[in-house]
């Protein structure tokens, strides 16, 4: 029932806002084109006073945070959404409505066990910036002495958001169901996967404390580098939906006008952004997974070497070892321009079924990505490549990982970043020369030094109970030939009395035919004054077959 009325919500914000003008109807199949066009709610007026921008915004915002963070991933997309819509998005990213003062202030006093005015030598009642999760007041600790306190920010959950999101989560799981059940396409997307790995993602982000040790991590992860800052987490004052970090002063990143006029090297700082994120993904394999522009801030110190200053840790990511080397080896391929590699690599990894015809496949992606290079490398958006690859998908049975879900996100992100701030940004040339370094140094001599100095102490630990394994397992292979032998005999009986119940099932179900057979032929003989005795011989046969068996 509470999918159903939120269902219903949906399509009333839908009409209300006139969504379905948003829509490239043209290039919808027909069906569906003449059920938009005799839907109910275009007999409703486009609301004129607003603008396309503005009605898709208010739609998000009315739709919960869900909605929203869809609203912020598009804001960073220039490349693929129009400059119209993205202008208006951006207003998601620290600019949804407020929850009251009064609220933010029980919440903390319930958290912490403490007024407010104990806690704080100052607390501002206007929130500095508010979310699609929490809001964020700025306030001041109490002192020491002559010493004026900390300058810190205090984020706060929103109360109730977590039936918000439960209730979203299981409606998007009843789509992803009917997905999987009516659509072949749609199973090969892994909807359910998905929406699981977002339910994980979105409850980590509703933990303040999981953001809290994610900001601890990344910070000691980028310790003394003049590439990343993380603000300080104040323990003591940080619970589930409370946290108190240290306040940072920047210029917001999307706010370009301000970083011009400080002379910022808007070039070095796009490609430091592109470095940010391929050592976090390939050198820690924890990075940071909501970079949309309303959580990165630049420093305003050095404006020649800019340092970026990163908040709201609450959505991570990680990979494994071998989804970092499958990863790095697709990308290099890709900018060598190395199609078979890319089709080889895609089924090594299980990413298509091994059944997959690995020149077939490298035909398909050429075929895709050669008008594509043909462009200069700067002009190409990474974005668009994968959007191209993913019509390719549906011949070859391509998955989606949901465990690339996240990076495949912030990658998006940050590449829109990256080209808001210097939009000759060529992310391909600026990613090589860090992914072939990466692959010399987990491949290399000393990459093989090292991790032979890491298992040296587990071995020189088995070492002792190395004979005592060699001498079973050859006396187990001496005793496999006996082993099989037994296997194959239980396998042939197996298919004997198989095929003898296959046998009896057969003669069961004659019998029976011939049962309901004679019956049927003795009616039929009765109602028409025909001789009965076919229709008894039918059946005394088929009970007589029953009884055999």
């Amino acid at each position: 029932m509470a999918n159903l009325r939120r269902l219903w919500k949906i399509l009333f914000v839908f009409t209300r806002y006139r969504l379905d003008s948003l829509l490239p109807v043209e290039q919808l199949p027909l069906s569906l084109r003449i059920v938009l066009w005799l839907a109910p709610w275009r007999l409703s007026p486009v609301p004129s006073r607003l603008t396309r921008g503005e009605r898709l915004r208010l739609a998000l915002e009315a739709l919960g945070p869900i909605f929203i963070k869809f609203g912020q991933i598009l804001s960073t997309r220039p490349d693929l959404v129009p400059e119209d819509i993205v202008r208006e998005l951006k207003r998601l990213q620290d600019d949804v409505p407020p929850f009251p003062n009064d609220k933010a202030r029980a919440l903390i006093e319930a958290q912490l066990g403490r007024r407010v005015e104990e806690l704080f030598a100052e607390f501002s009642a206007e929130p500095l910036a508010s979310a699609s999760i929490a809001q964020v007041h700025a306030a001041r600790l109490f002192g020491n002495g002559d010493q004026p306190g900390k300058e810190v920010v205090v984020k706060v959950v929103r109360p109730g958001i977590e039936r918000t999101i439960e209730r979203d989560l299981r409606l998007l799981e009843t789509m992803a169901r009917l997905l999987v059940k009516y659509s072949a396409d749609g199973r090969r997307l892994k909807p359910l996967e998905v929406v699981e790995d977002y339910r994980n993602t979105i409850y980590g982000e509703l933990n303040l404390q999981i953001e809290a040790s994610n900001c601890t991590q990344l910070r000691r992860n980028f310790e003394g580098s003049d590439l990343l800052y993380l603000p300080e987490v104040y323990w003591e004052y940080t619970r589930r939906n409370v946290m108190v970090s240290e306040r940072i002063y920047g210029i917001p990143v999307a706010d370009v006008a301000q970083l011009q006029a400080q002379n910022t090297n808007m070039k070095a700082l796009a490609e430091r952004g592109v470095e940010i994120f391929f050592t976090q993904v390939f050198r820690d394999s924890f990075f940071h997974a909501d970079m949309h522009p309303g959580n990165i801030f630049v420093s305003r110190e050095h404006p020649q070497q800019p340092q970026y200053i990163a908040i709201d840790c609450g959505i991570v990511g990680t990979l494994t070892e071998e989804d970092q080397t499958y990863l790095a080896m697709n990308m290099l391929a890709f900018f060598n321009q190395d199609y078979h590699q890319v089709a080889q690599l895609h089924v090594d990894s299980g990413w298509v079924p091994a059944s997959t015809k690995v020149h077939e496949l490298a035909a398909a992606i050429r075929a895709v990505l050669e008008p594509i290079f043909e462009k200069p490398l700067a002009e190409i958006s990474f974005g668009q490549v994968l959007m191209q690859l993913f019509s390719t998908a549906r011949r070859f049975n391509m998955e989606v990982q949901p465990q690339l879900v996240l990076l495949q996100k912030t990658l998006l992100n940050i590449e829109g970043l990256g080209r808001q701030l210097y939009p000759e940004l060529d992310l391909w040339s600026t990613a090589k020369p860090y992914l072939e370094r990466w692959m010399r140094q987990r491949f290399g001599p000393k990459a093989a030094f090292r991790e032979l100095k890491r298992q040296l102490p587990t071995w020189l630990d088995k070492a002792p109970q190395m004979p005592g394994l060699i001498h079973g397992a050859l006396t187990r292979l001496n005793h496999m030939d006996d082993t099989q032998a037994a296997l194959q005999k239980e396998i042939v009986q197996l298919r004997e009395e198989l095929a003898e119940q296959r046998h009896q099932k057969r003669g069961r179900s004659l019998g029976f035919a011939g049962i309901f057979t004679g019956m049927f032929l003795w009616w039929q003989a009765f109602a028409l004054g025909l001789p009965e005795s076919a229709g008894l011989i039918v059946t005394s046969l088929g009970i007589l077959t029953l009884l055999l068996r």
